[in-house]
């Protein structure tokens, strides 16, 4: 593989040579038509050439230095059996601004470092993918009440689900209790084919999609069946104390400030709370002055054993296009 170099920015030229000892993995390395090495390219601004199992890089010492950073990174991910795409070398690249967070990260399980921050899972390993989703998967291991604030995707409920998953398959919780406003976007619930639960499950799809990303099908539905694991909209959670749970709540900004109440105080013994939201995104009548997260916010910031995770247009891990769409709308200021 050899392509036109791309013009280096200022600074010292450098030049190094990658050896890697398993050649059969480059071909995932890399990506279809190289797409992954074009992606670290035009990310930056480095040349890079690929014969047998060797990769050369050239551009300035600090472009080389992190283009190889992000390239042993990758590699790892994949001898780990992770799926690379360009959505990961973004993040890798972003990754590799954070040396403390990197270290973490990549710290082998038998040495002397800091264990990997990772979420395992029946299906998958889930490892951060940005330094707001390091520090998330922190706080989702150590608090009790955690707030994650930002826009559309940003990770917050999938990594929830998946820690989720991992404390009820580990035992370290009984139940996992996933919920969301059925909040009505142009049509009445009402007028809406089937039953009751046929009407509010398309509410909660996302929800069931990021289930069963991390568990197989069959233990899914064995364990809604038993009452392990229950999806509900918001409103059947009154009354009701969460014991041994981990509950999560989605697209809490739809939320009234009574049903933010209503659902915090239903914590319980031994369980773990997460509120994920985007505070500008509010579909509620009146708008962010009317959003029970917000208000929850306000109250609560500063507590003991509750922590706010705040997350922002550069922490989008979707199709970059989803970014970019993002930032149009509401440009870069912090939820």
């Amino acid at each position: 593989m050899s392509r036109k170099p791309v013009p280096a920015q200022s600074g010292d030229r450098a030049r190094v040579e990658l050896l890697f000892d398993k050649p059969q993995l480059l071909v995932r390395l890399f990506g279809q038509y190289d797409q992954n090495l074009v992606a670290l390219e035009n990310r930056l601004g480095v040349y890079i050439t690929a014969r047998g199992n060797k990769i050369g890089l050239e551009g300035t010492a600090e472009q080389v230095a992190k283009a190889r950073d992000v390239l042993h990174d990758l590699y790892a991910r994949i001898q780990r059996g992770e799926d690379v795409d360009t959505g990961l070398v973004d993040a890798s690249i972003a990754m590799a601004d954070e040396p403390v967070l990197e270290g973490i990260i990549r710290a082998d399980a038998g040495g002397g470092g800091a264990p990997p921050i990772m979420i395992r899972t029946r299906k998958k390993t889930i490892v951060p993918r940005t330094p707001a989703q390091a520090h998330y998967m922190r706080e989702l291991a150590n608090n009790d009440m955690i707030f994650a604030l930002g826009p559309a995707g940003t990770g917050k409920t999938y990594v929830a689900v998946a820690q989720a998953v991992q404390q009820l398959i580990t035992g370290s919780v009984q139940r996992l209790i996933l919920s969301r406003p059925a909040v009505e976007a142009g049509e009445r619930l009402g007028f809406l084919p089937g039953d009751m639960k046929e009407k509010v499950d398309p509410y909660l799809r996302p929800l069931y999609d990021a289930l069963y990303d991390c568990l197989p099908a069959e233990q899914v539905e064995r364990r809604i069946a038993s009452g392990e694991i229950e999806v509900a909209p918001i409103a059947f959670m009154r009354g009701r104390t969460l014991a041994d749970a981990f509950v999560i709540l989605d697209e809490a900004q739809n939320t009234t400030p009574a049903q933010m109440k209503m659902f915090l105080t239903r914590f319980g013994q031994n369980s773990r709370m997460v509120i994920c939201g985007d505070p500008k995104q509010v579909d509620i009548p009146g708008g962010v002055a009317a959003s029970g997260l917000g208000d929850a916010v306000r109250r609560l910031e500063g507590l003991e054993s509750i922590s706010m995770c705040r997350f922002t247009v550069g922490d989008v891990v979707r199709h970059p296009i989803v970014g970019r769409v993002v930032e149009a709308y509401e440009g870069n200021d912090e939820a």
